[in-house]
């Protein structure tokens, strides 16, 4: 039966830029979710010092919980070699806080959709670079997971590999055991794309998922697309929204991964309007895991 996690979606600022607040007061809000694990970032402020991993490990553990997961974002799509090779170190010190976290996954993306890059260019730049991060994982026991993104933070571009079809050509270009999907349903409404025709075409690979729901404050998501471009951060028309209210199918979703036996770790990547609605979105996940894999 899969497992549950929650990620800090509305603590991101405090956490990762002003230092409002601290690692340890959201894991104790997080021990008021039913929930099994937390999926760290890797900008979190106080992972800048190596010698907190192994601390934050003990104390998550101590509190009944794990670190499955890991969330970072290289951009393997710049044209100077120079700058992806950078990337591609910052890539095999994120994976090694995986390891030391205890965790068994670490998200990598493809990079910027820079205007100058063709498809065939940039599924090339990304799969090398991922490909080239695959032995340092497979060394730890860990896997790399390619989400189907839609826009780091801080990037002025959207993913590369934002389209279905180009996501699609990414992960058939890498063929590993130590490589899979982290599957985001959201993030294809975004890119235009049916998020179940996603899954049926990689569900096959998908060892990861993030869960969330999307709707749009004002607009149409064509409105959303044209905008996308040249600037920094997620669209001001778009809005996470509490799992279960939003446009994502979940029954279709969890029978389609069920299907391909799918029992792992599913991660919570809402509740940006607090812990309340993160503990709403915990309850509606936790029922319908109970629903679709209750004899597992």
């Amino acid at each position: 039966m899969p497992q549950l996690a929650a990620f800090p979606k509305a603590y991101m600022q405090a956490l990762c830029k002003d230092g409002s607040m601290k690692l340890t007061e959201w894991f104790d809000l997080a021990t008021t979710l039913d929930i099994d694990g937390l999926e760290f970032y890797a900008g979190f402020l106080e992972m800048a010092d190596e010698a907190n991993w192994p601390r934050f490990r003990q104390q998550v553990e101590d509190l009944g919980m794990t670190i499955p997961m890991l969330c970072c974002s290289p951009d393997f799509t710049h044209p100077d070699v120079g700058f992806r090779e950078a990337e591609i170190a910052k890539q095999k010190r994120w994976i090694e806080m995986t390891y030391t976290l205890g965790g068994s996954y670490c998200r990598v993306l493809s990079g910027q959709r820079r205007p100058e890059l063709s498809v065939a260019e940039g599924v090339k730049l990304a799969a090398d670079s991922i490909s080239a991060c695959l032995p340092f994982a497979q060394a730890r026991g860990v896997t790399l997971i390619l989400e189907n993104h839609y826009k780091d933070d801080f990037w002025d571009y959207p993913e590369f590999a934002q389209k279905m079809d180009v996501f699609c050509d990414l992960v058939a270009a890498i063929d590993h055991p130590n490589f899979g999907v982290n599957y985001d349903p959201s993030n294809a409404f975004l890119a235009g794309d049916d998020p179940l025709e996603l899954l049926k075409r990689v569900s096959d690979r998908v060892v990861t998922m993030h869960a969330s729901d999307r709707y749009l404050l004002e607009g149409t998501l064509e409105d959303l697309r044209r905008e996308e471009g040249g600037s920094q951060g997620y669209a001001k028309r778009l809005s996470h929204g509490e799992i279960g209210k939003g446009l994502n199918d979940y029954d279709a979703i969890f029978s389609e991964l069920k299907s391909q036996g799918f029992d792992s770790w599913i991660s919570i990547e809402d509740g940006v309007d607090g812990i309340e609605q993160l503990r709403r979105s915990a309850d509606f996940l936790r029922q319908k895991i109970a629903q679709h894999w209750g004899n597992d």
